[in-house]
């Protein structure tokens, strides 16, 4: 026979959550010795925290403390890091504390200086329409100051946030800093293919006006790619009038330009920074085949996309062979991209300067106005104003410090003296 046992029942200990916090110089032993006092008392964890900012360690727990031995926790913490430097604060507030707060939002704060007045204005701006700052990270030192502020917004329904991104972009023109503000969590991480135009933005130059020198009609070449630039003509128009400029032109100077070509400061990281993510990169460009095919091989790009020019018994004719790359072909282009590659186009990114780029920055998930004319900027979702394509990772979310880890174990490490 089986005998009926009494099943044993205990009352649950009452708790109250607390937050415990430890503060000082990092040494070896502080964590050690924190969570041992803890561990002693039974402690539940319920959240932990530790950060190093320049040397100096933040450790934070938010735990169920036993409302029957509250007594001496603090003093018992202190006599044990006191030796390591250590101050602690211990806060009870049953009403008051809750978990870590889920972000919303991330808002990225870019310049050469990064001024407190500058971080004041967004703040103010932020608070006015009842967003909360919860997290302040640093994500760039070099060749720009970068901070990354974690944010809840007062409406995070879809489109909800988008009077406080017009007001960040209003209220911050005249403070020297680039501002960009995305969706926080799995949306800002999920980004995988990023579509770069080419000329004055992958590199530094514009190749069609490059190749006008060499026929001495740069100025007048320059003055067209000015107007189809700002929206004034069409593209198609404006580059088959000033490809026609190009008639005669031996087919060597293609190779001399190509040589000649410049890249904009921090493409070449930024390209193998994407690339060592998993990243699909692609180049879109209004520009030239013969100039371009080349340099991206040696960025090792996915895609490259340009016009053709058309050589007849060694000399260019003057004309384009095929479809132009216009500002349609070009969001065409990402479109295909994305879909060969099985990618939403909420996880595609494009970045461009002029007014061809609009129809690709409007399509794309993340639309990156790079030192832009007007007409892109306005249906951009972020302006960069800095010469450093850099920037592009940091908006992504992507520190400094881990990009330069990564440059020094594959040994392509370099930090280039700025102004020089």
């Amino acid at each position: 026979m089986c005998k009926n046992k009494t099943m044993e029942h205990t009352t649950p200990t009452a708790t109250v959550p607390a937050v415990v916090t430890v503060t000082g110089p990092n040494r070896p032993g502080v964590s050690a010795a924190f969570f041992h006092v803890l561990a002693a008392r039974d402690i539940p964890l319920l959240d932990v925290e530790q950060s190093d900012f320049r040397g100096r360690l933040s450790l934070a727990a938010f735990v169920n403390l036993p409302t029957a031995t509250p007594e001496g926790l603090e003093e018992e913490l202190s006599a044990a890091l006191e030796p390591l430097d250590q101050q602690v604060t211990l806060e009870i507030n049953a009403a008051d504390i809750t978990g870590r707060p889920r972000s919303t939002h991330v808002v990225v704060v870019l310049g050469n200086e990064v001024q407190a007045a500058d971080v004041s204005a967004v703040g103010r701006i932020l608070a006015d329409h009842g967003a909360n700052i919860d997290r302040i990270r640093g994500i760039s030192d070099y060749p720009v100051i970068g901070l990354e502020l974690s944010i809840t917004v007062a409406d995070p329904s879809s489109g909800g946030a988008a009077d406080l991104r017009k007001a960040l972009a209003e209220g911050t023109k005249d403070l020297g800093v680039d501002i960009a503000m995305e969706r926080a969590g799995l949306a800002r991480r999920s980004k995988r293919l990023v579509c770069f135009d080419c000329d004055s933005t992958l590199i530094t130059g514009e190749v069609i006006e490059m190749l006008a020198a060499h026929a001495g009609r740069e100025e007048e070449v320059a003055r067209v790619t000015e107007r189809a630039m700002r929206g004034e003509i069409d593209f198609e128009e404006s580059l088959r009038e000033r490809v026609a400029a190009l008639a005669g032109l031996d087919e060597s100077v293609l190779d001399e330009v190509a040589e000649a070509i410049v890249l904009t400061p921090g493409a070449r990281t930024t390209v193998r920074t994407l690339k060592r993510m998993g990243y699909t990169v692609a180049v879109v460009s209004g520009g030239f085949t013969q100039v371009l095919e080349d340099l991206a091989e040696d960025l090792g790009v996915d895609y490259v996309r340009a016009n053709t020019l058309e050589i007849e018994g060694g000399k260019l004719t003057g004309r384009v062979i095929g479809e132009v790359v216009d500002r349609a072909a070009k969001a065409r282009f990402l479109r295909d991209f994305a879909e060969e590659n099985h990618i939403a186009m909420n996880q595609t990114v494009a970045v461009g300067d002029g007014a061809n780029d609009i129809d690709m920055i409007s399509a794309a998930g993340l639309g990156i106005a790079f030192n832009a004319k007007p007409a892109l900027r306005e249906v951009a979702d972020t302006a960069v104003t800095h010469p450093f394509l850099d920037e592009v990772l940091h908006i992504l979310g992507i520190p400094r410090d881990e990009v330069e880890a990564a440059e020094k174990e594959a040994g392509t490490y370099r930090r280039v003296p700025l102004g020089e």
